[in-house]
């Protein structure tokens, strides 16, 4: 990806919180379910005033969340960054079907469940030859908060990413009766807590529990131990 034209970064501080630059929006996002309980589409949660910097919670323990109020001094909290530092493309698994390929890294997944309705994506992905499967396809995909998943337009080679502005999500799983990651939107960049810099992607999501063992990106774990805030 090529390099952000904003100033918004995240800095991640050594077993401590995510430092904030740049006066991202932040705001919360809510995972919408259809009748079947089933995750369908992203709905916009109340806006969270922010000044133009500022520290979000890593530890899951503070007081004042989504901010940092400095509990995870008091607790010891281990932040160890144990994340694969490799690109994207050199983790992903490659599914292939007729016009479209699923890229999948496993380890990203956040547990957001939009890749479940309609018989999974990696079986839809076998049936993009039909447009109505195809269209489908890149809506689930593209709606994986983690970009554990990507839909790569097969003759083309281009990936389909969502339109998503420049913004920071809390997300909310009123399904799962938890709260998720932070939700990095539009092309953040992260830097670790050693200064080395991520891999810049249009959809990423940071631990807020303390619990993944994929730090700094969010395992699922906060579904697991019902984080909330």
């Amino acid at each position: 990806m090529s390099e952000p034209i904003h100033s918004a970064k995240v800095a991640i501080i050594r077993n401590g919180p995510y430092r904030v630059t740049g006066a991202p929006p932040l705001s919360k996002q809510i995972i919408g379910v259809n009748k079947e309980g089933e995750s369908e589409r992203w709905e916009q949660g109340d806006t969270v005033p922010t000044p133009e910097a500022y520290s979000l919670c890593r530890c899951g323990h503070s007081k004042n969340k989504p901010f940092c109020d400095g509990t995870h001094k008091q607790i010891q909290f281990d932040g160890t960054e144990t994340a694969s530092r490799e690109p994207f493309a050199a983790q992903a698994k490659i599914y292939d079907g007729p016009a479209m390929q699923l890229a999948d890294v496993e380890s990203l997944c956040a547990f957001a469940r939009y890749c479940d309705p309609h018989g999974q994506v990696w079986s839809q992905v076998e049936h993009t030859g039909d447009h109505a499967t195809r269209e489908r396809f890149i809506r689930q995909t593209g709606n994986c908060p983690s970009g554990r998943l990507v839909a790569i337009d097969k003759h083309t080679g281009k990936a389909h990413e969502p339109d998503l502005p420049v913004s920071i999500g809390l997300v909310e799983d009123p399904a799962q009766e938890c709260a998720g990651p932070v939700w990095l939107r539009g092309g953040i960049p992260v830097v670790s807590a050693e200064g080395f810099e991520y891999e810049v992607r249009n959809r990423v999501t940071l631990c807020r529990c303390g619990a993944s063992k994929n730090k700094p990106f969010c395992d699922g774990s906060h579904a697991t131990i019902k984080f909330r805030d």
